[in-house]
């Protein structure tokens, strides 16, 4: 499938400003606490204009952004709501066998022995690991993030191959 146009990802949402120096309190998606380390722009409520990102740091179960050309509380204030977008080209490389979120929801989940399971849904983020949520006919199906189950992932096939444990069908 050729890419002709740019996929950005919401990650969050501006909540209110912080301070009179024009800095934002957004709210980000459990999925993507931490995603914006390493990343140096992002874009609010559209993916026309990006907004360079000067500071960032954790304040009350948030994210403070200092953005470039928001230098007032007045400014910020006018961007109170918005969504945070990121282009996804501008994520940092994860290590082998790793995934963001938003490329495995949508893939279908296949059991080794071929059958169709249904099409991931959701990722849930808990203390230990990811519990991934899958849509079928039948409802919906929990399974842990781990090796034992989550046998191989193909983002070039759509595919997710796993072994469901007993208890869990």
């Amino acid at each position: 499938m050729a890419e002709s146009r740019r996929k950005f990802l919401v990650v969050g949402k501006v909540s209110r400003p912080h301070g009179i120096a024009g800095e934002i309190k957004v709210q980000l998606a459990p999925a993507y606490e931490g995603v914006l380390d390493g990343i140096k722009r992002v874009y609010l409520n559209d993916a026309g204009h990006p907004y360079r990102i000067l500071s960032h740091r954790a304040h009350q179960g948030g994210v403070l952004l200092k953005l470039e050309r928001v230098a007032t509380r007045d400014a910020a204030e006018a961007l109170r709501g918005a969504r945070v977008l990121i282009y996804t080209g501008d994520l940092p490389a994860l290590p082998s066998g790793e995934y963001y979120a938003h490329q495995l929801i949508g893939l279908r989940v296949v059991h080794e022995s071929g059958e169709l399971l249904g099409t991931l849904s959701e990722v849930l983020r808990t203390g230990s690991s990811d519990v991934y949520v899958v849509k079928a006919a039948a409802g919906e199906l929990l399974l842990p993030a781990i090796e034992s189950v989550i046998r191989a992932i193909d983002l070039d096939a759509g595919t997710m191959t796993v072994t469901v444990p007993e208890g869990l069908t």
